[in-house]
């Protein structure tokens, strides 16, 4: 009985850290391809599915993703949640593999907006009431006030208002704000496609939406095999 004991025990242990270690080394391995591709250090966390399991098959039932530094791409300030469904292949000794689903929640704070845009503004405000944006230019002289919107999985962002009193703003410091704040609402990985935006008092959230994507291997393929 005593030995019996003992070996269940060592079993059980043995389980124990293996389970750990093929965590360890799957989430390295999710983590460098998903870096990758998003522009941004990311938290990654499983589904109820055992990873010694996934080690062995290479399947993973969901991966969640959440950035870690508040950057995404151009974007800084910008906050993803995301969820990645029925992934394959996550220890191909060639890296890649694929995403069978996804979706993404994303938020923009008026504070990271105007953090991003740097000199060109000296302050944003949002308003879910009108759906605007707007951005004081010029030292808070004029204002620009926008209108993003999604049009066929991509944002779109609209020039509502541009002048000081009465006289439009200069061309292209109209456009360069214009085309910073579209950049980075439109610089989603993986297939992740807009499905819709909404202006709060505090910035803009989307809702991202993407299906069938096949993940890159690496450049060097050694650090993606788990």
């Amino acid at each position: 009985m005593i030995a019996l004991a003992v070996v269940a025990t060592l079993l059980v242990t043995i389980l124990v850290g293996g389970e750990a270690y093929a965590r360890h080394v799957v989430s390295r391995c999710i983590s460098s391809q998903f870096e990758k591709e998003m522009g941004s250090q990311i938290d990654v966390g499983f589904g109820a599915k055992p990873m010694l399991i996934t080690w062995l098959d290479g399947k993973v039932s969901s991966v969640t993703v959440d950035s870690k530094d508040n950057k995404f791409g151009p974007a800084v300030g910008m906050v993803v949640h995301a969820e990645f469904n029925d992934l394959e292949g996550v220890n191909s000794a060639n890296g890649g593999g694929s995403v069978g689903s996804s979706s993404a929640d994303v938020t923009w704070s008026n504070e990271g907006i105007q953090e991003t845009l740097g000199g060109m503004v000296s302050g944003v405000r949002s308003s879910s009431a009108t759906g605007m944006i707007t951005l004081d230019v010029l030292g808070g002289l004029a204002q620009l006030q926008v209108h993003p919107q999604v049009h066929n999985g991509v944002v779109e962002v609209q020039t509502k208002s541009a002048e000081l009193l009465g006289i439009g703003l200069p061309t292209d410091l109209v456009e360069g704000i214009v085309d910073v704040i579209t950049e980075s609402l439109q610089s989603y990985p993986l297939g992740l496609k807009a499905t819709e935006i909404k202006v709060t008092d505090n910035g803009v959230a989307v809702q991202l939406a993407g299906g069938h994507t096949e993940l890159p291997a690496a450049e060097n393929n050694a650090e993606m095999r788990c």
